[in-house]
């Protein structure tokens, strides 16, 4: 591939003199021009010449028209940026075409500043594919722990925090805004423990009453409470010798604060309305997106447990400020939804990973899926592209 300021651009188009205006044009800009006068002759440019970045391709050609140019061509080299060259009459053809893959197109007569610009914009458009190439090779070694991503020092750091503390027994407590991803990094810590192969049992604890969380956490016997028709286990009992994860851990009520230090302490406890002493073996990693110490001075959450909860603490930043972190994600999540939905989507043009990166992304890593997932959603099947039209309101009008 060529550096930022070099390219390689291909003209197709059977009329000399526009062949030699285009190539003086385009030459004075620096770029490396080679000149076909028919479809085949370009045909073969594409493929003795890998380093082709653009084909700027006449629409109408004796031989083979644009749009046959551009389907061939493609096959050669998928991602080659086409640039059709099209008279007024034939302007729904080149809009055919760029739902073919076409990069853009310029009317006759052209601009040659419109022309510069086209030729720019599409050059960048290369790069960004073949940058994505590269990027999808990283993301299969050296940034991908798991399923997570992440480029950025902070996540590397908490990468290799999810290395050191994922063999031992200790209580890990991770911090971050909703969406950020700690449940990843809490089965990361399970899968690549040496109870890998026994239970991970998650629990979201803001969504149950005390009377619930408690039974869900210790299970309880029959007749215990209004509805409790028959004994059942609880979520220690579940996670015996595997990892038990508490979300959301500063919503929990001080009766099951106190009960959930005991277990931490003594690695025992009964069931609600039982009598039988269960001891368990779990490894316990919690998650919270609460201020614990400001809870803890406001006596709504207990100290002594707080220290107990944070044996290690990981904390994972929000997506705002790790922005180098987006490309990847991006890149992530246009794989898996393009195959969820059967769609052949490649690429995010650079008006819309510019957005993206401009974006403070309230929702952190969830949201920025669940754009993609949209995006992927809306995209035409004949295109490998996400464009600015495809990302939501709440994007667009940052």
């Amino acid at each position: 591939m060529s550096t930022d300021n070099t390219g390689t651009i291909l003209i197709a188009d059977d009329e000399p003199n526009i062949r030699r205006v285009l190539e003086a044009v385009l030459s004075k800009e620096g770029y490396q021009v080679i000149a076909a006068e028919n479809a085949k002759r370009a045909l073969d440019a594409v493929s003795s010449n890998t380093s082709i970045d653009v084909l700027v391709s006449d629409l109408i050609m004796p031989d083979m028209n644009g749009v046959e140019l551009l389907e061939a061509a493609r096959q050669i080299n998928p991602s080659i940026s086409v640039i059709m060259i099209t008279a007024h009459g034939t302007i729904k053809s080149a809009v055919d075409a760029m739902r073919l893959g076409a990069f853009d197109y310029i009317t006759k007569p052209f601009d040659m500043d419109e022309l510069k610009v086209v030729v720019k914009k599409a050059l960048e458009r290369r790069r960004l594919i073949d940058e994505n190439r590269e990027l999808r090779q990283q993301l299969k070694t050296r940034y991908r722990f798991d399923n997570i991503i992440g480029v950025s020092s902070a996540m590397q750091e908490v990468f290799r925090l999810v290395e050191r503390v994922a063999g031992t027994r200790a209580s890990v407590l991770i911090r971050g805004e909703s969406g950020t991803g700690k449940e990843l990094i809490a089965r990361a810590l399970h899968f690549n423990s040496n109870r890998s192969q026994n239970p991970f049992v998650p629990v979201a604890c803001v969504a149950l009453s005390e009377q619930l969380l408690e039974s869900e956490l210790f299970g309880h016997e029959k007749g215990a409470f209004t509805g409790a028709v028959a004994q059942k286990p609880g979520r220690f009992e579940m996670a015996h010798t595997g990892t038990l994860f508490l979300d959301e851990i500063g919503d929990i009520p001080g009766q099951v604060q106190m009960k959930l230090l005991r277990v931490l302490q003594e690695r025992e406890f009964e069931r609600v309305g039982g009598l039988k002493t269960i001891k368990v073996d779990v490894r316990l990693v919690t998650a919270t997106n609460h201020d614990l110490e400001q809870a803890v001075k406001d006596s709504k959450f207990r100290e002594d447990l707080y220290y107990r909860l944070q044996v290690v603490q990981i904390y994972i930043a929000p997506l705002r400020e790790r922005t180098e972190d987006i490309p990847p994600l991006v890149e992530h999540f246009i794989e898996k939804y393009s195959s969820d939905n059967g769609k052949d989507i490649k690429y995010v043009s650079p008006e819309a990973l510019e957005l993206m990166m401009s974006y403070r992304w309230p929702g952190n890593v969830r949201e920025l899926e669940n754009v993609i997932e949209r995006a992927i959603v809306l995209a035409d099947p004949d295109t490998q592209l996400i464009t600015l039209d495809m990302l939501p309101m709440s994007v667009l009008a940052q």
